[in-house]
């Protein structure tokens, strides 16, 4: 099943892998901006924010990032993951000039496993959509937000105060 979303006004389909409330999150493996693997089970027993969207050179998706990065900083026993299609030496390059340390950057230009996992991309494009996936201690999806419009910021606040609840 697919969902309908609009990217700059324009309908677009996403691809949907029935992630839902409630749902256990699948493990995807994905390169690390340093060009290592990244795999999403060595993160287990930690509550994990899972922030996807199209590419850190778009100022929404930057300031996504950035935001995230911020508001966790403090938070002991969560992950903050970062997931686009840009390629590992941009998320590398983004995260120096923005000085963002407390979230994993990754991308999932390789191994395709967020994509094909979990969903979210984008089929005209071929670009991640904007989705904000918070998941408790076990694993289990207790926040999911796909932004009906890819040019949104997504709703901070809500993810937020899921977080707190589980911190």
């Amino acid at each position: 099943m697919n969902k309908n979303i609009t990217f700059k006004g324009r309908p677009v389909e996403v691809t949907f892998k029935g992630i839902e409330i409630g749902s256990k999150f699948p493990n995807f493996k994905a390169v690390n901006k340093d060009m290592t693997d990244f795999n999403l089970a060595d993160y287990a027993g930690k509550i994990i924010v899972v922030n996807a969207f199209p590419s850190v050179d778009t100022g929404i998706c930057a300031m996504q990032t950035v935001r995230f990065n911020q508001e966790v900083k403090n938070y002991e026993d969560l992950v903050v993951v970062t997931v686009s299609k840009d390629l590992p030496f941009t998320l590398n390059r983004f995260c120096a000039d923005k000085d963002v340390n407390n979230a994993i950057t990754v991308s999932d230009y390789r191994y395709r496993d967020f994509e094909n996992n979990v969903g979210g991309l984008i089929k005209d494009i071929e670009l991640l959509a904007r989705q904000v996936i918070v998941l408790d201690k076990s694993g289990q999806v207790k926040y999911l937000e796909l932004c009906d419009e890819v040019s949104s910021e997504p709703n901070f606040e809500a993810a937020l105060a899921v977080i707190k609840e589980l911190v």
